[in-house]
């Protein structure tokens, strides 16, 4: 794909969609992915330091490549360049989250759902806000937000798979059962907790994963989410 040389915009807008692409595992070829993403936000950047949404991006991109204290440098940056950059909030508020540091990232997640509030992708802040809920062991509070996250966009698989693994760890398994079996028939290839970590590289980070063994995870084994 051709770029005005001049349009640091067009630099940015696509990578926004790789970097998300790259995030959410949707990319078909991702070192060739990173690369171009990487090219073009340098490029940005080079142009224009100053431009938050080319921070925000980058914040995705060091994500998706599992380098979290980066990502959060550089979504910081981008808050810090733009205090109305709800995107920044939210993709802040997820990487502190995979970080082991629910409690952070709330605020940061209110903060991009006040910004926002008619965001069509609100379903993502409240899975966001139901998840780290959940890690926290607010289980009523997750519950309620991750119902309205399956509401608000029913496609999303990982929505009720949390919320299963909510519901499971307050005793609900009728419903959790139910839960998990949407998330299934939505991504079957998430089938296992071995699975599902290996689907996001920063998934597997230990403060991360420590909070998970003692909500999630365990809600997960009681309706008979496999290890492996």
């Amino acid at each position: 794909m051709n770029i005005d040389p001049r349009s640091v915009d067009a630099r940015i807008g696509l990578a926004s969609v790789l970097a998300a692409n790259l995030s959410d595992a949707r990319s078909c070829s991702v070192q060739q992915d990173e690369a171009r993403t990487e090219q073009l936000l340098l490029e940005a950047l080079e142009r224009d330091a100053n431009r938050s949404t080319a921070h925000q991006a980058m914040g995705h991109l060091r994500r998706s490549q599992n380098r979290l204290t980066e990502s959060r440098i550089e979504l910081e940056t981008a808050i810090a360049l733009d205090r109305n950059n709800a995107r920044a909030f939210f993709q802040l508020g997820i990487t502190l989250m995979y970080l082991g540091r629910p409690e952070a990232a709330i605020p940061q997640l209110e903060n991009a759902m006040r910004l926002n509030a008619r965001d069509p992708n609100v379903a993502q802040y409240y899975w966001g806000l139901g998840a780290c809920h959940l890690l926290l062991g607010r289980i009523d509070e997750a519950i309620d937000l991750l119902r309205k996250a399956c509401a608000a966009n029913p496609w999303h698989h990982y929505p009720p798979l949390h919320l299963a693994g909510a519901l499971g760890l307050k005793g609900d398994l009728d419903e959790a059962r139910a839960a998990l079996a949407l998330s299934i028939r939505l991504q079957p290839e998430i089938n296992s907790l071995a699975q599902w970590r290996s689907s996001r590289c920063y998934l597997n980070n230990p403060q991360y994963q420590a909070l998970l063994e003692k909500t999630f995870n365990i809600g997960l084994r009681r309706i008979g989410f496999p290890d492996e």
